[in-house]
């Protein structure tokens, strides 16, 4: 017997040819609007009738919106930049490897190819109960479902947990935040940059939204600055299979080194709370020691403080201390080949 599903919900389809168009109707039809980048993640949510948007705006036809282009103080990636793209740019490789390290490692080639660089940092939450329509506090019920004794909770937050308990899944995240990036933002009040690290919201401050970007709002680029350019570069995402998975954790860094001490430093993790993390702490802790495993094993220490794990994800605690610990002391440093 044929299994009966609902079909997608009806929604009017607008596919504006330039940003200005873009945000425009972004800003017509506010919290009705959704904005449709590669698609991947906004077709799940329409196909299990989670999200019913009355207007799609699709930005595939915006072609100032793609691209990787030199600036003076280093490069600007357009937010439909597909993530091949920016694996396989030369620029990138050869100056910014962190992030096509980072890149090269979401999903799998054929989703590299459709998904885009501003959609992996703009995704939303990967929590089941939530993806599955559950009311809960995201949704704006009045329960966590994963926070409680008997929740699915394995892949969940260790830190910085305010009443929801899921991770942000992008695996450019920490890259970007660990190369001091800039996001541009298209809204009604003109165009305006944030920091990478600012950009993502935790439920302390909204528990609705994972990031800064409200109605009428249009992320158009990440800006790259030169200031890590060449730097030594650690990225390492573990998750439960080395194909098509989401990261259980993964960590990036930038590393200056003088003779054999750390000079400076941006390290970020991900997958431990609702934002991705920069670990100041950690940076603060490391500057001007040795990079060697005592120090590794020191910064491991500090990343860790004030973790609390739920009933199934206590192995977090000691993943994140030795995937910082590598971070900093180089062991198993990951390299960039042309």
């Amino acid at each position: 017997m044929a299994v009966i599903r609902d079909v997608m919900p009806a929604f009017q389809l607008f596919q504006p040819t330039t940003i200005d168009d873009a945000q425009k109707l972004l800003e017509q039809h506010r919290r009705d609007g959704w904005i449709l980048a590669g698609g991947l993640d906004s077709f799940d949510w329409l196909k299990d009738r989670i999200k019913k948007p009355k207007a799609v705006i699709d930005l595939s036809a915006i072609e100032e919106l793609r691209g990787i282009r030199a600036t003076p103080d280093g490069i600007e990636i357009g937010a439909m930049t597909t993530l091949t793209e920016v694996v396989t740019n030369p620029i990138v490789k050869e100056k910014y490897g962190l992030l096509a390290q980072a890149a090269e490692l979401v999903a799998s080639p054929q989703i590299r190819n459709q998904g885009t660089l501003g959609g992996n940092v703009s995704q939303d939450a990967r929590c089941w109960y939530y993806r599955a329509g559950w009311p809960c506090y995201r949704a704006g019920g009045n329960i966590c479902y994963a926070d409680t004794p008997v929740g699915r909770n394995r892949e969940h937050a260790i830190l910085y947990a305010d009443r929801c308990v899921a991770v942000n899944p992008s695996d450019s995240a920490p890259a970007l935040i660990a190369l001091d990036a800039k996001f541009v933002l298209r809204t009604p009040r003109g165009e305006r940059s944030v920091d990478a690290q600012d950009y993502f919201l935790g439920p302390d401050i909204d528990i609705t939204r994972m990031n800064v970007l409200e109605p009428g709002d249009l992320l158009t680029a990440i800006r790259v600055p030169s200031t890590w350019a060449g730097a030594q570069f650690f990225f390492e995402k573990v998750r439960d299979r080395n194909v098509w998975d989401f990261a259980l954790m993964n960590v990036a860094s930038a590393m200056v080194v003088s003779g054999e001490n750390i000079e400076r430093v941006r390290i970020a993790v991900n997958a431990v709370a609702a934002r991705p993390l920069r670990l100041q702490a950690v940076e603060d802790a490391v500057r001007g020691k040795p990079r060697n495993a005592v120090t590794g094993e020191m910064a491991g220490k500090v990343a860790v403080q004030g973790a609390v794990p739920l009933t199934f994800n206590a192995y977090k605690i000691p993943l994140m201390r030795n995937l910082v610990k590598r971070a900093i002391s180089g062991v198993q440093e990951a390299t960039w080949a042309s």
